[in-house]
């Protein structure tokens, strides 16, 4: 499988910003999140208004007017320290609650920009790294929001409040102010973003090479030990967390570095904005009150804007996660769509016509497939026999749509397989594929995947004809037994016969069982076949295995050999 990194580039450098592109994916859920932006806002707006007007409250309290000049203040001082909480209780439900819809819905359409790569194009990304994508990478829109946006607008809302109200008090006092906090709110985040952007992009690669890794590792465990490799992974692992380890010490010192920047900025402005207002007051244009007022604001206005250096931080690894994520996105699928795709009626019996079909991995090699013909007639049971590499599970892939060919036809209930949508061909073409995956969790969940809504007893009948009924029902927890990672508590013979019955239960028009014998022993094996072909009489069905045991029930049996068929071999009946 060639790599997809060329298109990724090319798309990327036509294309919009990968952070913005993330943002266009959030914009359906702004309903939800704008009530949390106004939230925050409100809670840093009520914090500095209360500090502002306590301060006014008590400087006006000293020159001992009468109780009725005050009292307006008191109740806002109450209103504003009641309202804070009140507001930021709202920010943290109001924001979480949108935030987490959003990256759910979010996640959702990132695992259907993969659904067109499998099976074909998944192998461009490596396992661990293409986890990461799925987890990590969508958690950063929440990051993104959370920890970006939200905090963003909250400090620019006090900003912009804190400037106004002290230009107003005192213009100069303003200017002064508004300087120091863009200073603070704008060129040191900026500075941070600078400086951290190659470091974020180079962590964000080296977690996504440990996940890879660690999954390398916990599943290679056996044969890292047989052959004396263990000590080896184990280095790799190490370095590419030490790695990690001292760009996360590089981080800190960038976000510690800045945050203190922010403080000194905070502690300037005081100083400045209370030297000119003091000046002011020598003068006899400044009341004493508005001078307290605009010191206090001055000190308090900063608070808001602390979180932005480590804002900027985590945008640098924001916008490498929506950069990896947009490689997804535009990664080409191994099969496109026709634009205007011919329903098929998966309903009723299909047969399946195939024709010098011609398949290759890559553009240029050697053809896997070159010139087959085969013919699989509506309710009878073929099987296609073959060495490993004959090219077996290509036609199949190519059956499925899931690999394109460059030359002759497939035809399905009449029409090219060209014009069909991949999802209508493989709602009528499917079964029992290789890599077929048995799931971590019940019998019935394993069984109910293939079709949701099947009852108890179509599980019975679909369990019974893979001949797998009896075991069940002598399990003590029966349907509801646990079946562990990938069937790890069921012998092969068993795991087989699970996923034989998972496809007769979906019941396709075309049942397709690719290599139902891999991993069993010559007995088990011969017994699985002939179990198989007995389940699927009557049924349209393409047989694929290398054992030829056990195969006399099939109404055809058909050979591949380097990427042709042979002549069909006859069957004996007893």
């Amino acid at each position: 499988m060639t790599s997809h990194a060329p298109a990724f580039a090319a798309v990327r450098a036509r294309g919009p910003r990968p952070t913005l592109r993330l943002l266009r994916h959030l914009l359906p859920y702004w309903r939800r999140l704008l009530p949390a932006a106004l939230a925050a806002a409100g809670s840093e707006l009520a914090a500095a208004t209360l500090m502002a007007t306590a301060a006014w409250l008590i400087t006006r309290a000293a020159e001992q007017p009468p109780l009725a000049s005050v009292s307006l203040a008191i109740v806002a001082v109450r209103a504003l320290a009641l309202g804070r909480g009140a507001l930021r209780y709202a920010d943290r439900l109001l924001g979480h609650d949108g935030v987490l819809r959003a990256v759910a819905g979010f996640r959702t359409r990132v695992y259907e920009a993969l659904v067109p790569l499998a099976p074909a194009g998944t192998p461009a990304f490596r396992s661990g790294d293409l986890l990461t994508r799925l987890v990590d990478d969508v958690d950063a829109a929440q990051d993104l929001l959370l920890r970006v946006l939200i905090p963003a607008a909250a400090a620019a809302a006090v900003a912009l409040a804190a400037t106004a109200t002290a230009t107003v008090l005192l213009p100069q006092a303003g200017v002064l102010l508004g300087l120091l906090l863009a200073v603070a709110g704008f060129l040191v985040p900026a500075l941070v973003l600078v400086v951290s952007r190659r470091a974020g992009r180079a962590e964000k690669a080296a977690r996504a090479e440990l996940a890879a890794l660690t999954v390398d590792v916990t599943r290679g465990a056996a044969d890292l030990a047989a052959y004396g490799a263990r000590g080896r992974a184990h280095e790799r692992v190490g370095d590419v967390s030490a790695r990690i380890a001292a760009l996360e010490r590089h981080r800190a010192r960038t976000t510690s570095l800045a945050s203190a920047v922010v403080l000194l900025l905070q502690g300037g402005a005081t100083v400045g904005v209370t030297w000119v207002a003091l000046d002011a007051h020598a003068a006899g244009t400044l009341p004493a009150v508005q001078l307290t007022v605009i010191a206090v604001l001055a000190l308090v206005s900063f608070e808001a804007l602390t979180p932005l250096p480590a804002a900027a931080r985590t945008l640098v690894g924001v916008r490498s996660s929506a950069r990896r994520l947009a490689d997804l996105f535009d990664a080409p699928p191994p099969v496109a769509d026709p634009p205007a795709p011919v329903p098929l009626a998966a309903d009723a019996p299909l047969g399946v016509d195939i024709t010098g079909l011609r398949v290759r991995h890559r553009p240029g090699g050697p053809p896997v497939l070159d010139g087959v013909d085969l013919r699989l007639s509506p309710g009878r049971r073929t099987v296609l026999l073959g060495a490993s590499g004959s090219g077996k599970s290509t036609l199949i892939a190519a059956l499925m749509r899931f690999v394109p060919y460059e030359a002759g036809s497939i035809r399905v209930g009449g029409r090219e397989l060209r014009d069909r949508a991949g999802a209508d061909v493989r709602r009528a073409i499917t079964g029992m594929t290789q890599d077929a995956h048995v799931f971590h969790t019940t019998i019935r969940a394993n069984l109910l995947l293939a079709r949701p809504d099947a009852t108890d007893a179509e599980l019975c009948e679909a369990a019974r004809r893979a001949r797998l009924l009896d075991w069940i029902e002598s399990l003590p927890d029966r349907w509801d037994t646990p079946l562990g990672g990938d069937g790890a508590t069921m012998s092969g013979g068993q795991r087989q016969r699970l996923l034989l019955a998972r496809a007769l239960l979906a019941d396709p028009p075309v049942l397709v069982v690719d290599e139902p014998t891999e991993g069993l022993d010559p007995d088990t094996a011969a017994a699985v076949l002939a179990d198989i072909l007995d389940a699927t009489r009557g049924r349209t069905t393409l047989l694929v295995t290398h054992e030829q045991e056990g195969l006399t029930a099939a109404d055809r049996i058909v050979v591949l050999d380097g990427g042709r068929i042979r002549p069909v071999t006859p069957v004996r009946r007893s």
